[in-house]
């Protein structure tokens, strides 16, 4: 049975608070002692802040002094109160419990970017606020303090990112955005990065209508001049021009192919009672212990009844064949963290949660925000790597030597 939490606040004083007064639940409420209490609260800690002000020998040597009171509605958390500002007669008193022109305390507008975040609409936002807290906010307030995560935005996009990335993840999904008066369907890149301590952070998220090598030039260059001088692996998945610009940036940079979209890829061509008999004579060529020997059971797919009723299967993987073939030179540990680009994959499912309700967005700006948002709510739930990450890292050690390097 749980303790009850030993109280700081004296019985005799809550009696003393709700003596005269009617024991009803409107005591909870904006006009009853809740209320005032949250108004002489504020008010009087603006008052030890007029004092602190006064106090200070530059104000007294100037002889200012108090000069009465300016009243101010603001909203505190959940209701909308009136309070008596001091003042004083140079006019400089600039309190920190609420600033002099703000019109909310800190906490409200982390409560309106909280529920943005989440997918809702500026007009939901207005409805669900009105509906919980009893405030009328309009959707223009809502946008505006949306609209300060911009820079914040663009602040987390030109970060500095660290020296070396042990695996980088890259892959995209789609989204709509209205572009010169279209509703297009317009890419969201992401890229996923694993330092050599397998910490791991999103690096950027780039919004692109088509992709190609000029692109992906610019994105590798971009994680370089940020700081970041060597990748060992990166895991892409079909992504034109992707692998040409890696090695073009980071020369010694291992790039595999996603094993998994292969495998998906080689089920298009089948009907779905095929799948499962595809997938498993498949597997012998992924599992295999060397490249040589993938290469033979890729042969040995192609004239079996699979790789003859769909040749397109093994054109297929003999197309990615280069970017596969850096898979068999890992050892099993490796191998299931590279296997897959299942780390972004499951990003982008949280972030087409929150993007869902959207239907279209009205520009680029408009989508970095609201997905930097829901990235920077999830990147805020991840927790410690799994096991298999920590065996992973001492053969990464091993096999790259002193390119795997952990930051100071």
């Amino acid at each position: 049975m749980a303790r009850r939490t030993k109280p700081t606040i004296d019985d005799e004083l809550i009696d003393k608070l709700l003596e005269g007064r009617e024991h009803s639940a409107a005591l909870l409420g904006n006009d009853g002692l809740i209320g005032e209490l949250k108004k002489r609260l504020a008010e009087r800690m603006l008052c030890a802040e007029m004092d602190m002000h006064l106090d200070d020998e530059e104000q007294q040597a100037a002889g200012n002094h108090r000069n009465g009171y300016s009243q101010k509605s603001v909203t505190m958390a959940d209701d909308r109160v009136v309070l008596d500002i001091p003042r004083e007669r140079n006019g400089q008193f600039d309190p920190l419990l609420i600033l002099k022109y703000a019109r909310r305390f800190p906490g409200f507008d982390d409560k309106i970017i909280a529920l943005y975040a989440r997918g809702m609409s500026t007009r939901d936002i207005q409805a669900h606020i009105e509906e919980i807290y009893g405030i009328t906010v309009s959707p223009s307030l809502v946008s505006a303090v949306t609209e300060a995560v911009v820079d914040e935005a663009v602040a987390w996009q030109d970060r500095p990112l660290e020296t070396t990335y042990a695996i980088v993840y890259f892959d995209a999904l789609r989204v709509k955005i209205r572009d010169e008066g279209l509703v297009r369907n317009k890419a969201v890149y992401l890229a996923i990065g694993v330092n050599c301590a397998v910490t791991k952070e999103i690096l950027r998220l780039w919004i692109e209508q088509t992709e190609g090598a000029k692109f992906w030039m610019r994105v590798m260059t971009e994680i370089r001049s940020r700081g970041t001088m060597d990748i060992l692996i990166t895991v892409v998945d079909g992504l034109k021009g992707l692998p040409e610009a890696i090695t073009a940036v980071f020369p010694d940079t291992v790039v595999q192919t996603c094993i998994v979209h292969l495998i998906r890829y080689s089920m298009h061509f089948a009907s779905w009672k095929e799948r499962k008999a595809i997938a498993k004579d498949l597997k012998p060529i992924y599992a295999a212990s060397s490249a040589e020997a993938a290469v033979a059971a890729l042969e040995a797919f192609e004239e079996g009844a699979w790789g003859q009723k769909y040749p397109p299967i093994v054109a297929s993987w003999r197309r990615k064949w280069e970017q596969v073939i850096p898979f068999f030179a890992f050892s099993p540990e490796v191998r299931r963290i590279i296997y897959t680009t299942n780390a972004i994959e499951s990003l982008h499912s949280q972030v087409r949660k929150t993007i869902r309700n959207k239907g279209h967005f009205p520009g680029d700006e408009a989508a970095i925000k609201l997905i930097y948002l829901a990235l920077r709510q999830i990147e805020a739930k991840w927790k410690r790597p799994p096991r298999e990450w920590q065996a992973a890292k001492s053969q990464l050690a091993i096999q790259f030597g002193e390119r795997f390097t952990l930051e100071d």
